[in-house]
């Protein structure tokens, strides 16, 4: 965890935290994020937000996790010890969850944590309670794949430029000590930003045989942002050198049609596999037949599918973004590549058996310090932070 200042005795649990947390008045927490992790489209923020509520709710927080409407899901629900209100559009949920939250809506509220993605909930403005802000990554070129031009603009500036001000006395949580940085690019002040790494589920674990001929493995939701026909490109150039190589993007999205027209197109239907959604036990799999993990992303707060596949002992060939540069340790636990070099970095990978052995015995072994006990901790004490510096008392910690 990377931070100015932590005020907590490092020993402390999390329970020992949340006690402290509901002796200075906090035990309704409400936890605002646009997405809920049942939606389609959920990602690795979902998760995340899911990994913390949930290890807080065990140790006594009252929950109440707020997202926009999904298709095919109840308004209200209660999931892994956390009840979850889902209403208003992907837009309107801004709005709505505001003037629920001031009206009390939703019930009792002693403090609130944020969860920035993209567009700013403004808390600060309408919310004047203990709360913490957990912000994954900077869209800064995203917005140019997400909106068109005029509107693209338009979020650079609020996330860039108008909002952070009004975070400057925010306690703020981001997955990376380079987003961090990015962070304090924007103005933030350098005591209030923290880097708290994701963690791994311990579902992931290395077994099985590695696929026979090399195998790139990717995941994610198919979306421009996430660049895979970038990858596909990269992979067809690899091909040069590494004649039986195969390519597995495994997910669904937007682009997965797009994909599908170019392997078509350049007849790659016989070496690339698009096969969808797949189950967990699948997607573990998948990683463990890999002979690498790769990512092409144009942003991200911390590529979760890049740690997932090193704890399957599965190295990755990824970007050189901020957001996979703590997930990804270059030269250690993989390699990440501007796109221009993103191809001769798989085939270098690819076509060295001990290169690619040293990796991914380096990302088995990072993968298992990468814990979402440590993670929801993390988080935790900086909310910890924020309640005592409200309601300031003797410690017992």
């Amino acid at each position: 965890m990377t931070s100015a200042s932590d005020p907590v005795t490092p020993g402390a649990t999390i329970p020992q935290l949340v006690a402290d947390v509901i002796a200075n008045g906090v035990r309704c927490v409400h936890v605002l994020a646009w997405r809920d992790l049942d939606d389609e489209d959920a990602g690795g923020s979902e998760v995340h937000a899911d990994e913390f509520m949930r290890r807080w709710a065990d140790a006594g927080l009252d929950i109440v996790h707020r997202t926009s409407a999904a298709r095919g899901l109840a308004a209200t629900d209660r999931r892994n010890g956390y009840r979850v209100i889902r209403r208003g559009s992907r837009y309107s949920v801004f709005g709505r969850t505001a003037a629920a939250e001031l009206a009390r809506r939703m019930g009792r509220s002693d403090a609130l944590v944020e969860i920035w993605n993209g567009v700013p909930w403004f808390s600060p403005v309408w919310y004047h309670r203990p709360k913490i802000t957990i912000l994954h990554h900077v869209h800064g070129p995203m917005w140019d794949q997400l909106m068109p031009a005029p509107l693209a603009g338009a979020g650079r500036f609020l996330e860039a430029r108008l909002a952070p001000p009004f975070y400057r006395r925010t306690q703020l949580v981001t997955p990376s000590e380079a987003t961090r940085q990015e962070l304090l690019g924007l103005g933030l002040r350098p005591d209030r930003v923290t880097a708290v790494a994701n963690g791994v589920d311990e579902f992931f674990t290395p077994g099985g045989d590695r696929a026979p001929q090399p195998l790139v493995v990717a995941a994610g939701r198919l979306a421009p942002v996430k660049r895979f026909l970038l990858l596909a490109e990269a992979a067809a150039e690899a091909r040069r050198r590494i004649g039986d190589l195969r390519l597995r993007i495994i997910g669904d999205g937007p682009v997965r049609a797009e994909l599908a027209r170019w392997a078509a197109e350049r007849g790659a239907t016989g070496w690339i596999d698009l096969p969808g959604h797949v189950t967990r036990p699948e997607l573990r799999d998948e990683y463990r037949r890999a002979w690498v993990v790769a990512s092409a992303s144009l942003a991200e707060g911390w590529g979760l599918t890049l740690t997932e596949a090193a704890a399957c002992g599965t190295p990755a060939v990824a970007t050189d973004i901020p957001g996979h540069r703590c997930s990804v340790l270059d030269g250690q636990t993989g390699v990440l590549a501007p796109p221009e070099r993103l191809a001769a970095a798989l085939a270098d990978v690819l076509g060295d058996d001990a290169l690619r052995a040293r990796l991914g015995a380096a990302a088995l072994a990072r993968a298992r310090t990468l814990t979402w006990d440590a993670s929801a901790l993390g988080v935790l004490r900086v909310f910890h932070h924020a309640v005592v510096s409200a309601a300031p008392r003797k410690l017992r910690l």
